[in-house]
Order: structure tokens, then C-alpha cells, then sequence
């Protein structure tokens, strides 16, 4: 396994970790019909490409294949964090908050945010996030709900 920088040209295989994460989410939590508008998004929201192509990220390489990865984008603000389904639950994902976190630390931020889906939120509340709020908001006109976070230093 192998931790490194995140570059423009990790965008596509990016895309692909995003989606892939997406789609193998137990349809217990989220509907097919939700995971596919969300999943869309790699594609269709430049929100996503200005998070990889202006933010601040990690990816985790294993056997040189992309397996997880984790973007802040303002600097103030993790906004992604995603592992590949086969991937998840392997400690991950833990690894990229805490370099995201130490980097953050490092810079000076006092404070950093996030929006946690319904399954990632229990990551970062087991890291000492504090939930905000929980929100609902709009993808394709399909509700999806997720905790607005905060963590201090």
C-alpha cells in the first residue's frame, strides 16, 4: 500500500474509485435510484473536478491500482472520501482522514468540515468529529440526507 499526492492525472481513475464506492453501497442504506444519481456525479457536477484539480489530496495506491482517496476542496473542507467497494472497511479510509487531518494541522487550519454521507459519518464521529447538523439535499430530484461535521484542533 502506498500513500501519495494526488495529481490532475489521477482524475480519471478517481472518477472511477467515486463510482465504484458508490454503487457498492448496501441498498439497505441508499436505493439503487440514489446511487445512481449520486454516482453521476463524478461525471456531470465540476464540483467534483474542482476538488481534484484545485483542492488538496491523498489517494492510496495498492499493486499500482487506486483504491481509496480523500480531496480538500476549500481548504477547509474534506469533500471527498471514497474506497472502492472491495476496499472498504480495511482501515482506508482511516488512514487518508488522518493524513488529511495532520496535513490540516500542519497549515494552521483551526477547524475542518465535512458533509458525511449516512455510512461515513460513523468514521469521522470514531476520529472526534462532531455532528452539525443532519441535512437533506437534492441530487436528480432524489432526497438524500447526510451530517453537516465539524473537527477542531
Amino acid at each position: 500500500m502506498n500513500l501519495k499526492q494526488i495529481t490532475k492525472k489521477d482524475q480519471y481513475a478517481l472518477k472511477k474509485v467515486y463510482f465504484n464506492s458508490i454503487l457498492s453501497i448496501d441498498e439497505k442504506i441508499y436505493t439503487l435510484e440514489q446511487k445512481k444519481a449520486w454516482a453521476s456525479q463524478a461525471w456531470e457536477n465540476r464540483n467534483f473536478e474542482l476538488c481534484i484539480n484545485k483542492g488538496n489530496g491523498w489517494l492510496v495506491n495498492k499493486e499500482e491500482k487506486i483504491i481509496a482517496f480523500a480531496s480538500r476542496y476549500p481548504t477547509n473542507k474534506i469533500a471527498l472520501l471514497y474506497c472502492m467497494g472491495d476496499s472498504q472497511r480495511k482501515g482506508y479510509g482511516t488512514k487518508l482522514l488522518h493524513k488529511v487531518e495532520k496535513e490540516a494541522k500542519k497549515e494552521g487550519l483551526p477547524f475542518l468540515l465535512t458533509e458525511a454521507s449516512l455510512i461515513s459519518y460513523k468514521l469521522f464521529l470514531k476520529n472526534k468529529w462532531t455532528i452539525i447538523r443532519k441535512e437533506k439535499i437534492i441530487i436528480k430530484n432524489i432526497v438524500f440526507y447526510r451530517y453537516k461535521m465539524i473537527k477542531t484542533f
